[in-house]
């Protein structure tokens, strides 16, 4: 710590700020300048900037995690989501993702997936 003949360093003064700051302040607070920052943040970034940090974060993820990393919150989201909606969700989604994967794909992938599943019954 500096004392009163030695200029503090900015980390210390960041530091220290900081922690006034977490004094005095609540979790509302917190609150409402992330949500000024974030849209903010929306306002001056477009759809490409996203993409980018989503897939450094992404990358980054993946180096650290292993397979049972993924598992475990794939879990853990699944069961939120299977608590908190109902039958009607899953068709909706259902509906969606097929009607997408039907834009998206030819006759050929649904003979190939097809015969696929049909190799998995026998």
């Amino acid at each position: 710590m500096a004392n009163n003949n030695e200029k503090m360093s900015r980390e210390e003064a960041g530091r220290k700020g900081g922690n006034k700051t977490a004094r005095e302040h609540n979790k509302e607070f917190y609150q409402d300048i992330g949500q000024k920052g974030g849209e903010t943040t929306a306002n001056e970034h477009d759809k490409e900037f996203y993409q980018e940090i989503g897939e450094k974060g992404g990358n980054k993820t993946a180096r650290e995690h292993d397979k049972e990393f993924y598992e475990e919150i794939g879990e853990k989201g699944g069961n939120k989501t299977a608590r908190e909606h109902d039958k009607e969700f899953y068709q909706e989604i259902g509906e969606k993702g097929g009607e997408q994967t039907s834009k998206n794909h030819d006759k050929e992938f649904y003979k190939e997936i097809g015969k696929k599943g049909g190799n998995q019954n026998k």
